[in-house]
């Protein structure tokens, strides 16, 4: 299916999979293990000649030989079989080949090749021992074919015929071929290569005192921290030019009649001789015609220069082509293979080169940048997301080898999914994009595009601190017309959630119209579901159905399905991308709504077929089947949400929409505005454990639906969600008062905190160095697990919804719910602060805190006890009030820019930068006043609307609605008003009193690394002076990225392997410990590819391995690889990867230290 038709993801590892956790063949990378040339070299009928394959090109051809091995098969063994191939050229190369690999798989492969990589049209012909032949087609596997196993098998590469896309693809794969920009040096390799050139000219005669540690002298971290920024960025690769320009020709398209006779495209060349060239472009081959002026001529200049593809007819027409184009393939064959791979999901960088490089004319670039849509696929072939993904689904996962075929389609599926949200988000929010229902509020739009729904979601917080800065007047004028616009919307947009929302989520934006009709009918409704409603399609919305939709992903319940969903901030704008829902674009769907509830509660819908799905997946996710009211007073059973909404599609799949609240509710906050505070996964897995550990208590404890020991705090919390607690406010809202004293006294319980397990997040921790360290011994039993299930959480207790079972089963359910809010305030807290101070959990910065926190079970939001909790160590409080005033500020500077023009977005960021870092003053009223001279009469009409326009979080700063309807407020910002929001912020949502001084305290250099990242920003790679005034530049901001927030699936079955390699590992047992790392690394790579956190996670944990047994080398070896990974996948300035540095400055240390043992 689809998930096969992938870029070849590769899966042959290595020689024996089990055997090495290293000959892998990376997805871009030459093919230097599975491959070699077996024929010496002789040009080839387009006159190209293969690079003859020199002892670098095979970097870890003895890193199996260092490496212990098993005999036994694991379930990541691949069983490979030589296949020799023939290439178009004559040459026979041979691959090692598993009787599932694709067809794809082998082209791939081929293409990775040095001797192949340049051809792109061609058929595959299996040649088996009985002397037949067969035609391989792409989506087939070899096995479906023929027998391999029994040898004699052999591959043909015939040259097929281009057409249209195929020779186009062809141009673009020999354009990609010539730069080395997809060639990613690291760090290590280029120090590495450093210091062997610097000995090298020490062998020679010249200065030895150069040779000491030559790449510390260019670094400087030390003495400089803002001056040194530019050694964060990786050197770009040197290009080597092979030819002036290739350019689609003017003369495109071909005239009918030059059709008629085959010709596809024209091209212009310019070589590095200057010589100009036309060449033409046919079903079967690339030649070069007469034409020389600004006619036509079709005819062949030459009879010789001609070739089946470009390459080879360049290397016929220009000699310095034929040589550089050599030196590229062995500079890719002498890289590392995982510097040759492209990552699917690349981390944004946050500095830019500087000075920034002359922008050259590049003709080729521009007509990429002219051509393209948006999205990953080229106009007219738009894929079918939802089908892809749920076919990926449905493949059979009965076998270790059907699962990492399964768990890969699904990984490529959806990352390509991903990626084309990204695109989708940016045309949409650039209004690149038109939307499917103009004809409604800008609030309320909603977009359709390459198979993707895309809709946006508000800050709340934003709106929270706004109404603070907004009259009474402009919240009622807000409502009014948020209300009349509702009464507009039709009648059957009621399900279409359905039509226009059809993908839950931010459609809620319709729940949201439906809110404010029941509001009108119904003035009676409690505040709680007002203000409810109005954060259907808020960030915390978007976010809980993320970890919702991930969380039923991973419950993998055979008949349930749910969509693809990516969120992307840009610009100040979250937007939500979903996959399509099949049929919901398609006429009426009111009667496809099976379970759920689209009208928050006031009527239900039920299917037994649908529930039994529901509740056999509410068992994995510890939810209570419970029964609840509708506004009728019926009575219904539910397993989850009552909000949730359960879809027949047109495909006839049971789809499960709309899950917001797959955790209970956070009891401790309960406030209004605080619906989505709900509690982590992480939380209640832990929780489940602790409680099965302790089973008989639990079953004594669950009988009087009270906690014996903690009644008092119980008391106390119950008191306060039914009185004090409901003045709280919004997600931010502060915690009850007697509670938060409760969880002081709780800080001196030794028993609980010994009691604490951690369940590690895959979402968060799966590479997460300290925090993972941590925790390696801290793994429950595994029987224990098992006796989880009995603990259920009612999803619905502590919100507005209606319970119908007895008196004594919902306060049951409360109670449920509040051991497990105390259990986080009195047990987790306390022991993730101690953890901090005891430096068992030690976060380096912004994303490895908030990464511990997470793995730990702790929402963010209580950020401000952790930092209370560390007040006594400057450098953890530091830490965390960083933390909190950068989250502020990224708040507050994301409302700013979703208010600023396309031409002020630079300057915006400058000026608040200089407000943040600086001590800048708000922009003069002359520049104000040109900048609303300059204001589109699109804008204007905006600004006028924005009194109605409450979703989208119309950001007021300080001066209101009114005076941004005629400047951008962006203008008005000082640094005093600034750091007085954030301030203000801090306390609303975090319950932090950030200090007076906090501005002169924050780290800076820190800070505004971590505040780029969060919004996207990417600065100039300067010296900056933060003691200025104003110490940026408009020029110093170089890009605004999207930040993307996706659901792509994991391989459980190999985090399951290492969790239980680490067991092994803890204990001892070293040959136990490596077999289950290759087992996982060998998984991983044929699901992900190499450039993956969890790929270097087993790098890690085999370097460990190798380095206890002794093997130093092999522990090198798999260090660097963690490196090259971590570096590509987390960036060159992140905490792990500098950590990475000093383990693998700590193995070289060692090695040293035994040969000098050794020698003396």
């Amino acid at each position: 299916m689809a998930g096969k038709s992938n870029k070849g993801r590769n899966r042959r590892v290595a020689h024996n999979a089990a055997n090495s956790s290293d000959a892998v063949v990376p997805t871009d990378a030459p093919v230097k293990d599975n491959s070699s040339a077996s024929e010496p070299i002789k040009a080839d009928a387009n006159g190209v000649s293969a690079v003859e394959e020199s002892t670098e090109a095979k970097p870890e051809a003895k890193e199996s030989e260092t490496e212990n091995s098993t005999s036994q098969p694991k379930q990541g063994d691949l069983h490979l079989y030589p296949v020799s191939v023939k290439t178009q050229s004559g040459e026979k190369l041979e691959l090692q080949l598993n009787p599932g690999d694709s067809v794809m798989d082998i082209r791939q492969f081929l293409l990775d090749a040095p001797e192949t990589c340049f051809f792109t049209c061609y058929d595959l012909l299996l040649h088996t021992k009985d002397g037949s032949t067969h035609h391989l087609e792409d989506f087939n596997e070899i096995s479906e074919v023929s027998d391999i196993t029994i040898g004699g098998c052999s591959l043909e590469m015939v040259p097929a015929l281009y057409d249209d896309r195929s020779i186009r693809a062809h141009v673009h794969r020999t354009r990609e071929l010539l730069s080395l920009s997809t060639l990613h040096a690291s760090l290590s390799t280029s120090l590495a290569l450093q210091y062997e050139t610097a000995q090298n000219k020490v062998s020679s005669p010249g200065d030895t005192t150069k040779t000491e540690v030559p790449e510390l002298d260019g670094l400087g971290f030390m003495e400089d921290v803002a001056g040194s920024l530019s050694n964060l960025l990786s050197s770009p690769s040197i290009e080597i030019k092979c030819v002036e320009s290739i350019v689609f020709s003017s003369f495109n398209p071909p005239p009918s009649y030059r059709r008629l006779v085959g010709d596809l495209i024209y091209l212009d060349v310019v070589t590095m001789e200057g010589n100009k060239h036309c060449i033409t472009g046919t079903t079967k081959m690339f030649y070069v015609n007469s034409s020389t002026g600004n006619t036509l001529d079709p005819r062949p200049s030459k009879s010789n220069l001609e070739a089946t593809t470009l390459v080879g007819l360049l290397q016929k027409i220009s000699s310095k082509f034929k040589k550089a184009f050599r030196e590229i393939l062995e500079r890719r064959a002498s890289a590392h293979p995982f510097e040759n791979v492209q990552s699917l999901l690349p981390p944004n960088s946050w500095l830019g080169l500087y000075p920034v490089p002359d922008h050259e004319r590049d003709a080729a670039r521009a007509e990429d940048a002219l051509t393209l849509s948006y999205g990953s696929e080229l106009i007219g072939m738009q894929r079918d997301w939802n089908e892809e993904l749920q076919s990926c689904r449905e493949f059979p996962h009965t076998t270790p080898q059907e699962r990492i075929l399964r768990d890969r389609a699904l990984y490529k599926v959806t990352s390509d999914f991903v990626d084309a949200a990204m695109s989708g988000a940016i045309g949409v929010i650039s209004r690149c994009i038109p939307p499917i229902n103009p004809t409604d509020p800008e609030c309320f739009h909603m977009y359709v595009h390459n198979n993707i729904f895309f809709s946006f979601a508000v800050d709340a917080d934003l709106e929270q601190l706004s109404k603070k800065h907004a009259d009474s007047s402009s919240k009622i004028g807000s409502t009014g017309s948020l209300r009349s616009s509702s009464e507009k919307a039709p009648p059957d947009s009621l399900l279409h959630g359905e039509s226009g929302i059809p993908n839950g989520e931010k459609c809620d934006r319709s729940s949201t119209m439906e809110c404010h009709v029941a509001m009108e009918s119904s003035p009676d409704v409690s505040a709680e579901t007002q203000l409810g409603e109005t954060e259907q399609a808020t960030y915390a919305s978007a976010n809980n159905d993320l970890k919702g939709t991930k969380a039923y992903q991973e419950a993998d319940v055979s008949g349930l399905y749910n969509l693809a969903m990516a969120i992307i901030d840009y610009r100040g704008h979250r937007v939500v991308a979903q996959s399509v829902l099949p049929g919901i674009l398609q006429g009426d769907k009111s009667d496809s709504l099976l379970y759920g509830s689209v009208d928050n509660g006031k009527k239900i819908c039920w299917n037994e077929e649908f529930h039994s799905k529901v509740v056999e997946a509410a068992k994995r996710l510890h939810l209570k089947e419970h029964t609840v009211l509708d506004g009728s007073g019926n009575v219904f059973k539910l397993a989850a949400p009552v909000e949730c909404k359960g879809i027949v599609g047109s495909d006839d799949r049971h789809y499960l929409l709309d899950l917001m609240r797959v955790t209970p509710r956070d009891a401790n906050f309960t406030g209004p505005g605080s619906r989505f505070c709900i509690l982590r996964p992480e939380l209640i897995t832990a929780y489940c454990q602790v409680q099965a550990a302790e089973k008989p208590k639990c079953k004594s404890s669950e009988g009087e639906g009270h906690v014996t020991n903690d009644s008092p705090n119980i008391t106390d919390v119950k008191e306060d969600i039914t009185g004090e607690g409901k003045d709280t406010d919004a997600e931010g809202a502060s915690p009850p008062t007697d509670n938060s004293e409760s969880c002081k006294e709780s800080l001196s319980n030794p028993d609980a905190l010994t009691e604490f397990k951690v369940a590690g997040s895959e979402e968060d921790i799966t590479e997460k160095g300290k925090a993972t360290d941590a925790q390696e011994g801290a793994s429950p039993p595994t029987d224990s697990a098992e006796s989880c299930e009995d603990i259920l959480f009612n999803p619905n207790v502590f919100t507005e919804f209606k319970l119908a079972g007895s008196e004594e089963e919902i306060e049951a359910d409360e109670g449920n719910v509040r051991k497990a809010s105390l259990y986080l305030t009195d047990v987790v807290l306390p022991k993730f602060i101690q953890d901090l101070c005891t430096l068992e959990v030690s976060p380096m910065d912004g994303q490895t805190l908030t990464e511990a926190l997470h793995a730990h079970g702790i929402n963010v939001r209580y950020i401000g006890k952790v930092a209370d909790g560390t007040r006594h160590l400057p450098h953890l409080w530091d830490l965390c009030s960083n933390e909190i005033v950068v989250r502020s500020a990224k708040h507050i500077l994301k409302d700013a820019l979703r208010e600023t023009d396309d031409h002020d977005i630079g300057p915006a960021i400058s000026h608040f930068f200089n407000c943040f870092f600086g001590s800048s003053q708000a922009v003069s009223s002359k520049v104000a006043a040109n900048s609303v001279q300059s204001r589109t009469p699109k804008k204007e009409q905006t600004g006028h609307q924005s009194s109605g326009k409450l979703s989208k979080g119309q950001g007021r700063w300080k001066d209101g609605a009114s005076t941004r309807k005629n400047q951008s407020s962006f203008m008005h910002v000082s640094s005093e008003t600034l750091w007085s929001d954030i301030q203000e912020f801090a306390k609303l949502k975090y319950q932090f009193e950030l200090p007076e001084d906090a501005r002169t305290h924050v780290k800076k250099d820190s800070v505004i690394r971590n505040l780029c990242q969060k919004v996207g920003i990417t600065i100039a790679a300067r010296r900056y002076d933060l003691n200025s005034a104003a110490p940026f530049q408009i020029s110093d901001i170089l890009n605004l990225q999207p930040v993307v927030k996706h659901s792509v699936p994991v391989c459980s079955e190999a985090k399951d392997l290492v969790e239980t390699g680490k067991i092994q590992l803890a204990e001892g047992m070293l040959s136990e410990a490596y077999t289950l790392f290759s087992e996982a690394f060998s998984i991983l790579q044929q699901v992900t590819g190499p450039m993956h956190r969890e790929v270097a996670n087993c790098c890690r944990y085999l370097a460990m391995v190798l380095y206890h047994a002794g093997d130093m080398a092999g522990a090198i070896m798999q260090q660097h690889k963690e490196l090259i990974i971590n570096e590509r996948c987390l960036g060159l300035d992140h905490p792990d990867t500098a950590h990475r540095y000093w383990v693998l400055v700590f193995i070289f240390v060692s090695l040293t230290e035994m040969v000098v043992e050794y020698l003396f």
